[in-house]
């Protein structure tokens, strides 16, 4: 992550002087002839290795056999591929050997060299190879793997890691000479690109490894990878690039985008090893009084407990943060013997608290750890037995993933155990179930040449030396997300970092890159220190740290949570129940609380959609068992439910789209189940309310989940409307879509993080850094001069395609609507609520004030739900015709007798 520097603002003490002099005579005197100090290098004996073969790949191989292991094909495949110049990309699941599939391509190029020359001793060569990892946590795992070869070769090889975890003392000597492999991050890469001997430092490097391509492509923080890549093959034109995923659906245009658009040879490789994978659904008794809707599994506690003492070591996944802290209360709760034995690992938890749980892990000390994501990727737990993923996973891939988490070598089983949290998630487990047994996974695409990025990354290459145009946008366009880059688009991302933009020209603290005759430097010190400290992509709420009275630090907490607390109010955070004492310099100081209890926080974000392919296979299992077919274990146990659906309304097959609709004190209620996920749902719901009330006049609240979505409104609406005025037609889709939602809102939102990523707001620097309130503020101002001033700012587009691309799923929204345009669209009146209508209402409960908690007004709805109602009636709303005139008489008609 972004280094540590010093603090240059202002008149410097007297005794930072003395230390500029003190350095400047060191300094003069280590020019002195006889006073220069030689490189330190380390040496080997050739000899020492084997006296036997004279082959590097020899020597790899006997490695292998001297710890019982035989190189797999796929292996032997990439080390071909490699030593004949080609980059490419490594596809295998988890736990079959990837780290071994490239790591020792280098050395056997490194050893047959070595041993060609004739030799006898040969020095520690410079940085060779690269190795970036999407989170600093897979650093020490990664090293530790690497570091295994190297001690067993008997090589001389150096390797580091340099991470933002990384000391300042390590970070400084690596400045003066790097390891032979250094494993490090993409903003730490970004970082090294940005000083001016960029192009010493990188003069040897034959080999970059990106692990985990899969968590990193998609993102802006992939996207800042192609570029440095792109930097890096310019720097060294022989340069080869290999990544390595494991869940991917477009692995062909994940290597292209990985390789750059100018890779003359790439090489997709498939491992040849079958991943065993048992699927395990770990189901309710029945589905009569298992919740509905509401909750987060909690009544599933005990059979959690149960399967968890069946195996020595399991890691139990949770969605969310909020729901990894309840469980590990509710498992202590039922197994308070376990205090000790279980812990709780996710991000807000501190670095130190968490390294401690995952070294306990490998250690076989823990009996389980509730976690989040912040485990998703290849951390080395060998002693996990079996995972357990509570409520959908909402993805085949991230499924995939976390069931690697087990069984993490060649040839073991990996067991992941899935708990429902109310009874439609058991439809979710049944179509996973098939859906990965058909291998459908999702794919990653590129992220279409963001401009903020680019603009971070020309300062960086601006810092680090300089660039001049005609080459550096050959540069740029080499990489896949750029292939389409205009020269108008280039040349106002120049004009921006030069100049300001029309806007800003007029302060030089925006005009951060010098011109002169076509070369393009910073001679700022202020620009290039700030810069390097605001590298990178990662952008989120500000968090404010929870410490202790003491000062020792518990980790930190979304600023906008602690904001509602006031001093002495409880909140359970880090399995423990805190009260707060007081606020200060984004600190918030607390202690033990004397009893449980307490507000547990919820952070932003939380809530994952369900994916396009998880989507496509719950509306075929709902489509089987509108047939009257139920197959699997999970289906037969929700065919009960099911079954009260189809008394009360009816179950969507594929061709047609349900629609209910019904009349309450709240108003007139349209339930309409697309099953696309709930960033769809949610801008399907505002499209259709705003095409809905050009004909009429009409105030419609909306509710949202992954199934589909509710519509309350004011006046009756007939729903002739939505067949006969097209409402899913795709045709103006992004105009309408803007208009439907509080568009400017949504894209002043978005624009605060393009302006910290295009360097436009600074954080502030360490010890200092700015409230989120600051930052939004100043974000919200350059959004307010730009949309007056720069209409055509190009930043300014560049938020409203993120709002419609990345927020609303603007692609995935229009293959929807081609999908329900064509659908058969069915009419059902109820009595009352449905069961696939109750979770949406528990939505739009969720805002609303009462006595009764969420869980009491289900449990309540539930088991009326569950008495006889009266025949619901059925219309497919084809066969109905209703004109315009008519609606729109009866809508006001409805209008004057119902709305005060």
């Amino acid at each position: 992550m972004n280094e540590p520097m010093g603090n240059r603002r202002g008149k410097r003490p007297n005794m930072f002087k003395k230390r500029e002099e003190l350095q400047r005579r060191k300094d003069e005197l280590s020019r002195k002839p006889g006073n220069t100090r030689k490189k330190r290098t380390t040496t080997v004996a050739l000899e020492s290795i084997s006296k036997q073969t004279s082959g590097g790949r020899e020597l790899v191989e006997d490695w292998f056999s001297r710890q019982g292991w035989e190189p797999f094909q796929f292996q032997k495949e990439t080390w071909d591929a490699y030593l004949k110049g080609e980059s490419g990309l490594i596809h295998s699941s988890t736990g079959t050997g990837k780290t071994f599939a490239i790591w020792p391509a280098p050395l056997i190029e490194w050893l047959e060299e070595s041993l060609s020359s004739g030799a006898t001793e040969v020095t520690t060569p410079p940085l060779t190879v690269l190795w970036l990892t999407p989170l600093r946590a897979l650093a020490g795992d990664t090293e530790k793997s690497l570091r295994e070869m190297l001690d067993g070769l008997s090589l001389n090889w150096s390797l580091e890691t340099r991470t933002g975890d990384t000391s300042a003392s390590i970070k400084a000597r690596q400045r003066k000479e790097l390891p032979s492999a250094l494993i490090t991050t993409p903003e730490s890469l970004s970082l090294l690109l940005s000083y001016a001997d960029n192009q010493k430092m990188f003069a040897n490097l034959k080999l970059v490894v990106v692990d985990e391509w899969h968590e990193l492509m998609g993102t802006k923080r992939g996207t800042m990878t192609e570029l440095a890549l792109a930097r890096l093959r310019v720097l060294n034109p022989n340069l080869r690039t290999w990544g390595m995923s494991a869940t991917l659906g477009n692995t062909d245009e994940a290597m292209h985008t990985l390789c750059g658009i100018n890779a003359s040879t790439t090489r997709r490789i498939t491992s040849d090893i079958d991943k065993e994978i048992s699927f395990v659904s770990l189901l309710p008794e029945s589905v009569e009084n298992f919740p509905w809707a509401g909750h987060l599994g909690l009544p599933m506690v005990e059979q959690v407990a149960q399967t968890i003492e069946k195996a020595k070591t399991s890691l139990v996944f949770t969605n969310t943060r909020s729901q990894c802290e309840m469980w590990y209360q509710a498992l202590l709760t039922v197994r308070p013997e376990w205090a000790g034995e279980i812990a709780l690992h996710h991000g807000s938890l501190d670095r130190e608290t968490r390294k401690f749980v995952e070294d306990a892990v490998r250690d076989s000390k823990l009996r389980c750890v509730v976690c989040t994501s912040s485990l998703d990727l290849g951390v080395d737990f060998a002693p996990v037995e079996q995972v357990l993923q509570l409520g959908s996973a909402k993805g085949i891939a991230r499924l995939l993933q976390r069931a690697g988490r087990s069984g993490h070598k060649p040839g073991a089983l990996s067991t992941v155990v899935c708990v429902p949290t109310h009874s439609f998630e058991i439809v979710e487990f049944a179509a996973a179930r098939k859906a990965l047994a058909a291998e459908k996974i999702e794919s990653r695409r590129p992220l279409p040449k963001p401009l903020d990025v680019l603009s971070q990354h020309l300062v960086t290459l601006a810092v680090g030396g300089g660039f001049r145009l005609e080459n550096v946008i050959a540069e740029i366009r080499s990489a896949y997300s750029y292939k389409n880059l205009s020269d108008i688009e280039f040349d106002w991302v120049v004009n921006f970092i030069t100049k300001g933009g029309r806007a800003l020209g007029a302060y030089p603290e925006y005009c951060k890159v010098q011109d002169y005759d076509g070369y393009y430097f910073v001679e700022s010190d202020s620009v290039r220190q700030r810069h390097r400290m605001s590298i990178g992509t990662i952008t989120s709420d500000d968090s404010m740290n929870v410490v202790f009275m003491s000062g020792e630090r518990i980790g930190s907490l979304e600023e906008s949570f602690i904001a509602r607390l006031r001093p002495g109010d409880r909140f359970v955070f880090a399995g423990r129940c805190l009260e707060l004492v007081r606020t200060k310099d984004m600190k918030a100081f607390v202690r033990l609380a004397p009893a449980k209890g307490g507000t547990v926080p919820r952070w932003m974000g939380g809530r994952m959609p369900l994916s396009s392919e998880l989507s496509e296979a719950v509306r075929e299992e709902l489509g089987i068992a509108a047939q009257g077919s139920y197959e699997s274990e999970e289906m037969r146990l929700v065919e009960p439910l099911l079954r009260l659906q189809e008394t009360w309304s009816q179950i969507p097959d594929e061709k047609s789209v349900l629609v209910e609709h019904m009349q309450s004190r709240e108003g007139y209620h349209l339930f309409i189940y697309p099953f696309e996920g709930r960033l769809v749902h949610e801008g399907l719901a505002a499209l259709l309310a705003y095409r809905m009330s050009r004909l009429t006049p009409a105030t419609f609240s909306l509710s949202i989940n992954d199934y589909g979505f509710e519509m309350v409104s004011n006046i009756d609406i007939p729903i002739e409307m939505l067949s006969e005025h097209h409402m899913f037609n795709p045709e103006n889709l992004a105009d309408d879509i803007l208009r439907s939602m509080n568009a400017s809102e949504m894209a002043r939102r978005r624009f605060r993080e393009i302006a910290r990523v295009a360097g436009l707001v600074f954080s502030g620097y360490p010890g200092k850094s700015k409230t989120s309130r600051q930052v939004q503020v100043s974000s919200g101002l350059l959004f307010d001069v730009f949309s007056e001033y720069d209409p055509e700012n190009l930043l300014l587009h560049q938020a409203q395609r993120e709002v419609l691309e990345q927020q609303l799923e603007e692609s995935r929204l229009r293959k929807a609507m081609k999908r329900l345009s064509k659908s058969r669209l069915i009419s059902v009146e109820l009595q009352r609520p449905s069961p696939m209508a109750l979770p949406l209402l528990v939505e739009s409960w969720r805002g609303k004030v009462s006595t009764e908690t969420i869980a009491e007004r289900v449990s309540r709805m539930q088991l009326a739900l569950t008495k006889k109602p009266p025949k619901a009636t059925r219309t497919p709303i084809a066969k109905s015709k209703i004109t315009q005139k008519t609606m729109l008489k009866k809508a006001a008609e409805e209008s004057g007798s119902k709305v005060s």
